[in-house]
Order: structure tokens, then C-alpha cells, then sequence
């Protein structure tokens, strides 16, 4: 009796291991996803605050893909380069 208990006990250890193996496995390339949407939505949400205003200071970004990728990969700290890019060409 207290062998299959030791078994029952030792399948649930096991298989919830393998469960949090795979969730690890198939969640982390989500999370890196989920951080570069976000990453873009927060860079495209500031550069169309900065376009809102463009009437006012002449001072205009381009919404286009490239932009884009370089706010999703580096998010604000890719706003600010390209906005010092903005300036310098």
C-alpha cells in the first residue's frame, strides 16, 4: 500500500515537472514577443504624440516600417536615436 502511494506521488512530482518544462520552453519566445509589441506600441504611441505636434515645431517622423523595428527592438531609447538621427541629416 504505501509503495503505490510512493508511486502516485512520485507520477504527480514527475509529470508536473515535465508541465512546467514545457510551459517554460513554449512561454519564453512569447514573452519576448509580447515585450517587442509592447516596445512598439509605447515607441509608435510617443512618435504619434511627437507627429501631433509637428504643425507646430516643423519637426516631422516618418511612421513606416523601419521605424517600426528600431522601436520594437530598442523602444524608447530607439526614439531618442532616432530622433537625434531626425536632427543631424
Amino acid at each position: 500500500m504505501e509503495m503505490e502511494v510512493f508511486s502516485k506521488f512520485l507520477g504527480y512530482i514527475l509529470g508536473l515537472l515535465i508541465i512546467f518544462t514545457v510551459c517554460k520552453i513554449f512561454f519564453k519566445p512569447l514573452k519576448v514577443i509580447f515585450k517587442f509589441f509592447f516596445s512598439s506600441f509605447i515607441g509608435l504611441t510617443l512618435l504619434f504624440i511627437i507627429n501631433s505636434f509637428s504643425h507646430l515645431t516643423g519637426f516631422y517622423i516618418g511612421i513606416n516600417p523601419v521605424t517600426a523595428l528600431i522601436l520594437g527592438l530598442l523602444g524608447v531609447p530607439g526614439l531618442l536615436v532616432i530622433i537625434i538621427l531626425k536632427m543631424f541629416i
